[in-house]
């Protein structure tokens, strides 16, 4: 999965379908992100007497890596991929989004 932390993703599937935000987490095991403000669920919090009172809590579950798309800072959505580039010590590997023949480098 070449989805990392911090990568900028657009929804393409799912309740929450043309939603972007940064991922917060990646659970490369299973496959999945968790994307900032998509898929939120809620959660109950039974009260514990004379300690605290019962509450809802809101946050966003993981949802499947194959259904964001990588977003790039101009706005472009694609596929990740890495390109060489030629520096003054010699080259350096940088992460570039793929989107019809064209490459933009993922700041």
């Amino acid at each position: 999965m070449k989805i990392k932390t911090g990568d900028k993703v657009r929804v393409i599937a799912g309740k929450d379908k043309g939603k972007t935000g940064s991922v917060l987490q990646v659970f490369r095991a299973e496959a999945r992100v968790v994307v900032e403000g998509v898929n939120v669920a809620t959660r109950h919090l039974r009260a514990r007497e004379g300690v605290a009172p019962g509450q809802k809590i809101t946050y966003p579950a993981p949802l499947h890596a194959s259904n964001v798309q990588l977003l790039s800072p101009s706005g472009k959505v694609g596929r990740a991929g890495a390109k060489l580039v030629k520096t003054d010590k010699g080259f350096k590997k940088i992460r570039v989004v793929r989107s019809k023949g064209m490459a933009e480098e993922i700041a």
